[in-house]
């Protein structure tokens, strides 16, 4: 499948009810200011994912193959796994940032709080797996914005209706067929 597809998927999943996607139910809540906020987490997954799948394309280029592959397979399983584990925003995680504006309160708050986080890690993974940096980060910068737009824009009404175990449950799935993919791919170059 193309790596922008599967980026998309991945992390459009991987972001429901994680932290990131709390931080923008917080920041729309707070401010009900959805251009600016969803500008905010444009640039900052932009950035932030960039970084990542850099990371992930120099990881593949730097490791031997066999250890790439096997890096690979226990990222998405771990990933798989990692999902599975909700997220909660700490309300100290948000500081004010005063006449700033709303833009760079979202910017850089986002920007922090995807650091290390699973979608950040996942692009890690995929940027490594895939070797091609503009289709990842594309990818899992749209899969950011179709989780956290409607978050933004509708969120706050219908947050407790969304079926988070469910959509976890599909999305570490889909990290363990992929580290399926991945196990079956070192096993065979191995």
């Amino acid at each position: 499948m193309h790596p922008f597809l599967v980026s998309t998927a991945l992390v459009a999943l991987a972001e429901i009810g994680d932290k990131t996607q709390l931080l923008s139910l917080f920041l729309a809540a707070r401010y009900r200011a959805p251009v600016p906020i969803v500008l905010g987490i444009l640039v900052a997954t932009l950035a932030n994912h960039a970084l990542a799948a850099g990371a992930g394309d120099l990881l593949a280029r730097a490791l031997n193959p066999a250890v790439l592959d096997w890096a690979v397979v226990a990222s998405f399983g771990i990933m798989g796994l990692w999902i599975l584990v909700p997220d909660k925003l700490d309300d100290g995680e948000l500081r004010e940032r005063g006449a700033r504006g709303i833009f760079v309160t979202t910017l850089l708050t986002f920007f922090v709080a995807e650091m290390g986080d699973k979608t950040q890690v996942a692009t890690v993974a995929l940027g490594a797996r895939f070797g091609e940096w503009l289709p990842v980060v594309a990818g899992t910068t749209l899969g950011m914005l179709l989780a956290n737009v409607p978050a933004v824009l509708f969120g706050h009404r219908f947050a407790d209706r969304l079926p988070a175990r469910w959509i976890h449950a599909v999305a570490a799935v889909l990290f363990i067929v992929l580290a399926a993919f991945a196990l079956r791919r070192a096993l065979l170059a191995g």
